[in-house]
């Protein structure tokens, strides 16, 4: 039991570690300081919960592999994600999201704890200290001067044996959508809502289209090019507070303070084989500091969604 002590120590540190920040996010006499969606809590929070895992580990098996090291670092990770889940302080979208990062970052952390108690072992608590205070340092500077706005477009397509009047009659409204209609969806699965339907109040420029998800999610659509059989583009017209945060977190929220969708558009053309192409575009905004990391699970998600729409509009035009 003495031997395992340090081991159990360095899993329980590197959890609560993880909570107490989490946790201090929701102070908002504390919120000045740093924010959950930024580089420091998604990057190095986890570095550090690897290091204080493996820097445990290593006073009771210093020959530990560096691969062994990489791996051991993910249980606190596992641990902390779990709490974070069954308290409620975050959704199955957001773990779901942040987990890859957070695993890699782990990993790299522990290996440094590895390093660093083998080569420097004189001064592993004292670095142990200093790494620690990491997040907690770079977070204000973060906040207050590093703002990488983007704004991008995702798009797909799908060809639809069907004439292309048939094909727009598809888009300008959507009756009751049946769940055997959309194929099965990693964004379902992880938890956003799927269609439900969609409604035209006119049919040109100006005219808004509604939209309804499940769990009575609701946004609009202001029409913005109405080119019948070519083109339908809008701009979204979304009400953040309507959407309650136990249906979509709220740091992945449509028309949230980190991800918006701005504008969309369908458009239809004719191949050369003479089979009908519908493709949709979204413009998304992304106001996280994340980079390339934020771009691919837009990518991911909105290319998701977009198979679901495309598969719909598919199926009723071919099966008119």
């Amino acid at each position: 039991m003495h031997q395992k002590t340090p081991r159990y120590l360095g899993i329980f540190l590197g959890v609560l570690y993880g909570i107490a920040l989490r946790l201090s996010i929701e102070i908002k006499a504390l919120q000045a300081f740093g924010e959950l969606v930024s580089i420091s809590f998604l990057f190095l929070v986890p570095f550090v919960i690897g290091f204080i895992r493996i820097h445990f580990e290593c006073k009771i098996n210093p020959h530990l592999s560096y691969g062994r090291m990489a791996l051991i670092a993910w249980q606190p990770i596992f641990v902390f994600l779990l709490v974070c889940f069954i308290t409620l302080l975050e959704g199955s979208i957001c773990i779901v999201m942040v987990l890859p990062a957070f695993m890699l970052c782990a990993s790299i952390g522990g290996v440094v704890a590895g390093y660093i108690n083998r080569r420097l072992a004189k001064r592993a608590s004292t670095t142990l200290l200093s790494v620690a205070l990491l997040p907690l340092l770079l977070a204000p500077l973060e906040m207050h001067f590093l703002h990488l706005t983007k704004t991008y477009d995702i798009t797909s397509d799908i060809e639809i044996n069907a004439p292309v009047d048939v094909v727009w009659q598809q888009l300008v409204s959507v009756s009751d959508i049946h769940k055997d209609e959309i194929p099965f969806s990693f964004t379902h699965l992880i938890g956003v809502p799927r269609p439900v339907k969609a409604s035209m109040d006119g049919n040109d420029v100006g005219a808004v289209r509604t939209s309804l998800w499940e769990l009575g999610v609701t946004f609009n659509e202001v029409i913005t090019v109405w080119q019948p059989n070519k083109t339908m583009a809008y701009i979204f017209d979304i009400d953040p507070e309507k959407i309650p945060d136990d249906i979509l977190d709220q740091h992945v929220k449509l028309g949230g303070k980190y991800f918006a969708p701005l504008a969309g558009r369908y458009d239809i053309s004719v191949n050369s084989e003479g089979n009908t192409v519908l493709s949709l575009t979204t413009t998304l905004q992304d106001n996280t500091n994340f980079g390339m990391y934020s771009r691919v699970w837009g990518e991911i998600i909105f290319q998701d969604f977009h198979h679901s729409l495309l598969y719909l509009m598919k199926g009723r035009a071919e099966n008119r």
